[in-house]
C-alpha cells in the first residue's frame, strides 16, 4: 500500500458517504415521527363505520353508526368493520410506501437499500 493513501479508493468518497448515510437516517427518524403523529380514517357503509389508526397501526377509534346496529344483521355489521379496519391499514401502509419511496428516491448511491 502507498504511503498516506488508501489502496483501491478515495477517504473523501468514503467520508461523503458516511455523512450522507447519517443524513438519511435523520431523514427516515423524522419520517418515522410524523407518520406516527399521522391519523388515518376510513369509512365503510356510507359513514355508518368508521375507523381510525394512527401510523404505528394502533387503532384510535372505531365509530359505529346506532343506525348500523341491526340485531338481526350481525353479520353486516361484521363486514361493515373490516371493511372500515383494512381500510384505515391499507392507507397507512400507502402512505408509509410513499415515504419510503422518497427516502429512497434521495439514495443515489445507495441502491437496494431498503
Amino acid at each position: 500500500m502507498a504511503k498516506g493513501g488508501f489502496r483501491g479508493g478515495m477517504p473523501g468518497s468514503q467520508v461523503n458517504m458516511m455523512k450522507q448515510a447519517q443524513k438519511m437516517q435523520q431523514e427516515f427518524m423524522k419520517m418515522q415521527q410524523e407518520l406516527e403523529n399521522t391519523a388515518f380514517e376510513f369509512t365503510a357503509g356510507g359513514g355508518a363505520v368508521k375507523a381510525v389508526i394512527v401510523g404505528t397501526r394502533e387503532f384510535k377509534e372505531i365509530t359505529i353508526d346506532p343506525e348500523a346496529v341491526d340485531p338481526e344483521d350481525v353479520e353486516m355489521l361484521q363486514d361493515l368493520i373490516l371493511a372500515a379496519v383494512n381500510g384505515a391499514l391499507k392507507m397507512a401502509d400507502e402512505k408509509t410506501g410513499e415515504s419510503m419511496a422518497k427516502l429512497q428516491g434521495g439514495l443515489g448511491g445507495f441502491p437496494g437499500m431498503f
